[in-house]
């Protein structure tokens, strides 16, 4: 998907994407990832997602990549925090206490500029990619984070009833993403109240991916 996209998206603030509060699905399966107390946490594609000051009061630290600079300078704005800006690579790294947040393309980010996670929650992230870039994610993502154990929540809808994003991604795709290099549990299927986007019958997913 061209980042124009996101970019264009962020501008027009055409954020209904943008949750209210910190995702319930977050709040009641965290737990399942069995983190404890500062525990550094990979959000990928991010934005300004209330879920992240919920794992900061719940002291969790936060790692985040996110491509529209608008949504990390809104996240510190809401935050209350003054962040530390600086270059690294081809991203720019937004730093606080026990934040950092790379804004730029996510397939810039490398391992060693990420450090080290502990897990990844993958709200936003793979829902919001087109299903041609979703192998090449998936690989980036395992290779950065050193096959992290994920939180991922995932959606399946009649994808010819709506365009994405978010896209529909079916559990076996999510199996043959990542089946050769963790155990999947899928924690709960649950349907989405009204539909997604009130628009098509919509099955949301919450998966639990650990080591082999």
């Amino acid at each position: 998907m061209d980042p124009s996209f996101w970019h264009q998206r962020w501008s027009e603030n055409n954020i209904a994407f943008h949750g209210s509060e910190a995702n319930p699905l977050l709040v009641r399966y965290f737990k399942e990832l069995s983190l404890v107390k500062g525990s550094r946490v990979f959000l990928p594609l991010c934005g300004k997602t209330l879920d992240i000051p919920w794992l900061l009061s719940n002291d969790y630290r936060v790692a985040g990549a996110e491509l529209s600079k608008i949504a990390i300078e809104q996240l510190f704005t809401e935050l209350g925090v003054e962040p530390k800006i600086s270059t690294v690579g081809e991203v720019d790294r937004y730093s606080a206490e026990n934040i950092d947040i790379f804004v730029g393309d996510i397939f810039d980010l490398s391992g060693k500029m990420l450090g080290l996670v502990d897990a990844i929650y993958d709200r936003a992230a793979l829902v919001a990619l087109p299903e041609a870039m979703r192998n090449q994610y998936t690989a980036h993502l395992m290779e950065i984070t050193d096959k992290a154990p994920q939180l991922l929540i995932s959606y399946e809808y009649d994808q010819s009833v709506m365009e994405g994003p978010p896209f529909s991604v079916s559990n076996e795709e999510v199996n043959q993403h990542y089946r050769d290099s963790y155990d999947l549990t899928l924690i709960v299927s649950t349907d989405v109240p009204g539909g997604l986007k009130g628009k098509c019958a919509t099955t949301e997913n919450v998966w639990l991916l650990k080591r082999d």
